[in-house]
């Protein structure tokens, strides 16, 4: 499957296309990096919050430990500590909740921009490339076919527009219709080159 026209001026826009596109591309990829690293970088936040309760909950529990030692009043000393010890280790783990959120969306946000950038590219440059690139193909089996100019031909006369058409002969229609050669073959190769090909010299 060929996928650039026999023709250089088409073919020129066609590989600027694909430049445009492959650069499309890579500017998706970039911006959905940026926005997942912007949004991933609120999960110092709740790393912070993690830390700060972790060691809180550490310094509350070794200050339990320490007053639990003291005779008779130790334990009811040593209750508020643990408690705030408990606390503290709920903060802790909302910290973490907070780091898991925030990764989450970060990674949601970055392949949502990735998923837009390729269904746009889907469907406004890989599905025309590859229908175009069939078409190329079928054309050039006509076009390899001396059999097919008269259907070439007909197709020209049907889906040309008249300015074409009359550039071709001013009674283009009545020229087909009495067979003319020289007229059938330019307008196979009108047809022709609407998908890209060049019709092969005479042989």
């Amino acid at each position: 499957m060929k996928l650039y026209s026999d023709f250089s001026g088409r073919r020129t826009m066609q590989i600027v296309g694909d430049v445009v596109a492959f650069v499309v591309l890579l500017g998706g990829i970039v911006t959905a990096v940026s926005i997942h690293n912007a949004i991933a970088a609120f999960a110092a936040i709740g790393r912070d919050v993690e830390q700060s309760g972790t060691g809180l909950a550490s310094t509350m529990s070794d200050i339990g430990d320490s007053l639990a030692a003291i005779p008779l009043i130790g334990g009811s000393i040593r209750a508020p500590f643990d408690a705030a010890s408990g606390a503290s280790g709920t903060l802790a783990a909302a910290g973490d909740a907070w780091q898991r959120h925030v990764h989450t969306l970060a990674a949601f946000a970055g392949w949502t921009v990735v998923g837009l950038v390729v269904l746009v590219l889907l469907f406004g440059w890989i599905r025309p490339r590859i229908t175009g690139a069939a078409r190329h193909a079928a054309a050039k089996r006509l076009a390899d076919s001396p059999t097919s100019m008269d259907l070439l031909a007909f197709r020209a006369l049907a889906t040309q527009s008249p300015r074409e058409l009359a550039s071709v002969n001013p009674d283009v229609i009545g020229a087909w219709r009495r067979g003319d050669t020289d007229v059938i073959r330019r307008l196979a190769a009108l047809e022709l080159r609407a998908s890209g090909v060049r019709l092969p010299a005479a042989g």
